[in-house]
């Protein structure tokens, strides 16, 4: 199945310039989210993660179908004030300007082995945010998946020590 048929490209969103992959029109196909899960769980079958970790708000979907079909349990990140506990905070820098993440104070034990899920690597700036959360709680990351990764925005670069895994580039 080319899973990249069944993405919606949606130009200027959400300012002008950007040009947003709406993986919704994928999602809502059943063989298409099945194959997206498929894929991005595949290389971390059998690999002891103790728990998915997804980006609001996509990376919610994405991660919480990965945790299950892995047998890890899932962790929430969230845009600030969004969580119900006591929370701590990362700012970062979007391609469109800046946002923070925030991640339960409780949510990751130490050394618990953590797996970041999210639909799209751009600039890196989220995902660079997630990372340092989860090491601030004392997770050891045991990787980065996306279902997309924009190679000319260079997102690696803010991430290039992990290990990253991408479906589709584009």
């Amino acid at each position: 199945m080319d899973l990249k048929q069944h993405i919606r490209n949606v130009p200027d969103f959400p300012k002008a310039g950007i040009l947003f992959y709406d993986i919704t029109t994928l999602l809502r196909d059943p063989l298409g989210f099945k194959t997206t899960i498929d894929l991005l769980s595949t290389p971390y079958t059998g690999q002891g993660i103790d728990a998915v970790v997804g980006i609001e708000s996509r990376g919610f979907i994405l991660g919480a179908a990965v945790a299950e079909r892995i047998g890890a349990g899932f962790i929430p990140i969230r845009k600030p004030g969004k969580l119900p506990a006591k929370a701590i905070k990362e700012t970062y820098d979007l391609e469109y300007g800046k946002d923070a993440l925030e991640i339960h104070e409780d949510a990751v034990t130490k050394g618990q082995r953590i797996l970041i899920v999210d639909d799209v690597l751009a600039t890196g700036g989220t995902a660079a945010a997630a990372v340092q959360l989860i090491r601030k709680l004392g997770g050891e990351l045991h990787g980065l998946a996306f279902l997309i990764e924009l190679l000319f925005l260079n997102g690696k670069e803010k991430i290039a020590a992990e290990s990253v895994y991408s479906v589709l580039k584009y």
